[in-house]
Formats: C-alpha cells, sequence, structure tokens
C-alpha cells in the first residue's frame, strides 16, 4: 500500500464549493433571489472551469485518464463483478458517468435559471419546468453519489470522502489509473 497525491487543489476546490452552492441553493434560497442566480452562476463558472481542467490540469484531473469509455465501463464492471474494487486510483468509469450526469444537470440549472430571467423566457412553463424537473434530478443524483462514495469506500477500503479533502489517497500495489 502506498499513499498517492491523486487530487489537486483545484479539483477539491471546485467539488467542495459546488456542492455547498447546490446545497445552498436547493436548501437555503428562494428561486428568483438575488443570491439564488448569483451563486447558481458562480456553480456554472465553477463547473466550466473543471471541464477546461480536464484537459489542462493534474494527471489524475483530465479526461484522459477516467473518461467512461464502454470499454473502460465494461472492465469496471467486470473488476467489481469479481470482488476487486480498488481498481482505479482516480475516478473509476462509472464514477465519472455520474460527475458528467452532476455538471449537466448544473450547468442545465444555470442556463434554464437564466432563460427564466429573460424577456423571451419570463414566465415560460416549459422553462420553468425543465428547471424543477433538473433541481429535483439534483437530489437523486447527489444521494446516489453520496451512497456510492460509501459503499465504494466500504467495498475498496478507501476512503474516498477523506482523499477528496486530502487530495491523498491510499492505494495497492495492482491500482492503476487508467484501464484500457
Amino acid at each position: 500500500m502506498q499513499t498517492v497525491k491523486v487530487w489537486d487543489i483545484w479539483v477539491r476546490f471546485t467539488h467542495w464549493t459546488v456542492a455547498a452552492i447546490v446545497f445552498a441553493n436547493l436548501l437555503f434560497t428562494e428561486e428568483g433571489e438575488v443570491v439564488h442566480r448569483y451563486i447558481g452562476y458562480l456553480a456554472c463558472g465553477l463547473v466550466v472551469s473543471r471541464l477546461l481542467w480536464g484537459f489542462i490540469g493534474s494527471r489524475y484531473a483530465r479526461f484522459s485518464s477516467f473518461f467512461p469509455t464502454p470499454s473502460r465501463i465494461a472492465s469496471h464492471i467486470r473488476s467489481m463483478k469479481a470482488g476487486e474494487f480498488g481498481h482505479d486510483v482516480g475516478h473509476n468509469p462509472i464514477g465519472a458517468l455520474m460527475m458528467f450526469a452532476l455538471w449537466g444537470a448544473i450547468l442545465g440549472l444555470g442556463v434554464s435559471g437564466f432563460m427564466m430571467e429573460t424577456d423571451a423566457y419570463w414566465g415560460n412553463e416549459t422553462v420553468m419546468g425543465i428547471h424543477e424537473l433538473l433541481a429535483n434530478l439534483m437530489w437523486v443524483l447527489i444521494g446516489l453519489h453520496v451512497a456510492a462514495v460509501f459503499i465504494m469506500s466500504f467495498l475498496s477500503k478507501t476512503n474516498l470522502a477523506r482523499a477528496m479533502v486530502t487530495g491523498k489517497k491510499t492505494v495497492g500495489e495492482t491500482e492503476t489509473s487508467v484501464s484500457d
């Protein structure tokens, strides 16, 4: 077993800041409030910056190390079926799918929220419905994400939440960062 620096400061900062903003907007702010809008836009900006970081960031932040290709997903599922749960140093392919789903929902919330404030879409029931649907979807995605972190931490015997705070992860000899 060895300790590896996996998550750089930008990955951790964007993760926890976006999480705090999403919870603040879902639980403590009212739709249409200035603070709701502006911290929502901040979340979108952070997601966009994290997407850019996926191309130019550190080794484990780059999409090339974890992008969920069909072969990576199939390999990951085969490993899990075989009882191997600590295969990836960075994000596993299914975790990457969750990241993209969360980011897509956040960006969709930002776009639909912005649209609701424009003259063209003010009071538009479809846009309001999409925004509400995405907000409700966030609850589902957050629940799945948190449950997966706990389950995978248990199965892989690695505290994934702590790794996202410290940036360091304890890994075994057989783990890899990229599996094709």
